[in-house]
C-alpha cells in the first residue's frame, strides 16, 4: 500500500523500484516481487528499459484495499470452525458461526469502501 500511495501520489509519472526503495526504504527484492503481481493483476502498469519503472494501471479511486488483501492473501474468510479440522455437523445451524459471518460481512464491507484514494488524503 506504501508504495501504491507514492505512485499515485507522482501524477502519472513512471516510477523506477530504486526511487521507491529509497524513499520507501523497502528492501528491493521484496518490493519488486510485490510489484510485479500487481503488474500480473493490472493494477500497475511496467515498463522496461531505460526510464522504466511502474505506473498505476487504474485510478486511485479505482483500487480498493479489499482487492489487494485478496491479491496477496486469498479470500477473506473468518468463518472456518474456529475450534477443529474438519467440517462440523452443526456449521448450518451454529449460533457462533453466525456471528462470525455477519462479522465478516461488516469487516468485507469496510474493506471494500477503501480505495487508494481515500488514503491519498
Amino acid at each position: 500500500m506504501k508504495a501504491l500511495r507514492y505512485i499515485a501520489s507522482q501524477n502519472n509519472k513512471i516510477i523506477t523500484v530504486s526511487e521507491l526503495v529509497k524513499k520507501l526504504r523497502i528492501p528491493h527484492s521484496f518490493l519488486r516481487k510485490i510489484l510485479q503481481i500487481l503488474n500480473k493483476k493490472r493494477i500497475l502498469k511496467s515498463y522496461k528499459g531505460q526510464g522504466g519503472g511502474f505506473m498505476l494501471a487504474l485510478k486511485p479511486d479505482e483500487i480498493f484495499l479489499a482487492d489487494l488483501i485478496r491479491i496477496f492473501h486469498g479470500p477473506f474468510k473468518f468463518n472456518d470452525c474456529l475450534f477443529v479440522k474438519k467440517k462440523c455437523p452443526e456449521v448450518n445451524s451454529c449460533i457462533l458461526k453466525r456471528k462470525i459471518d455477519n462479522i465478516e460481512q461488516r469487516v468485507i464491507a469496510e474493506l471494500k469502501s477503501i480505495t487508494l484514494e481515500s488514503l491519498l488524503q
